[in-house]
């Protein structure tokens, strides 16, 4: 249920068309809640039939004109409703970690491999995050909700660095496994 109200954060940020949403989450929300243009379009024709959004009225009208989107109070007070209950936290599924449980049987041919390409994403993502954090949050900067907003970011890169610290000792612990076969 939290594509919605992705959704609905994002259009109380600012009104913006389907296009500019899937713009929006490629650059922000998607690092953590990834939606693809045909999820967010068919979401947001179901907040609209919820009376949860409206198109915003068109100075001139036109086919084919993109309808920018903002949000009702209906979906103003949904999103406060659904901020406040209360959710488990999601169990990992990762197809990695289920491969070296799977080495652990069969062995580790190829993983090394596969672990050193998930260490380069990693780093990658690890430079993404703070490459944001120095163009959005300079210093000074600390209206309550950029502190939340940050805050967000700092899960990320929290998450990208207990990544990086375990893909390291993932791999020296395959090196010294390797080493004792030897």
């Amino acid at each position: 249920m939290s594509l919605p109200h992705a959704i609905l954060t994002a259009l109380l940020e600012k009104p913006s068309s389907g296009l500019e949403l899937t713009r929006r989450f490629d650059r922000s929300i998607g690092y953590f809640w990834s939606a693809t243009h045909q999820q967010i379009y068919r979401e947001l024709g179901k907040l609209e039939q919820g009376g949860l959004i409206r198109a915003l009225p068109s100075e001139q009208p036109a086919r084919g004109q993109k309808k920018e989107f903002e949000v009702l109070p209906a979906g103003r007070a949904e999103l406060t409703r659904w901020v406040g209950e209360s959710q488990d936290p999601k169990p990992i599924r990762d197809p990695l970690l289920l491969r070296l449980r799977a080495a652990a049987v069969v062995g580790s041919t190829g993983l090394e491999a596969e672990l050193r390409r998930h260490l380069v994403l990693h780093r990658k993502q690890s430079a993404t995050y703070a490459a944001i954090e120095e163009r959005d949050f300079p210093p000074g900067r600390n209206a309550d909700e950029d502190r939340l907003r940050r805050l967000v970011l700092h899960a990320g890169i929290g998450l990208e660095k207990f990544w990086l610290e375990w893909l390291e000792e993932a791999l020296a612990e395959l090196t010294d496994m390797t080493a004792g076969d030897e």
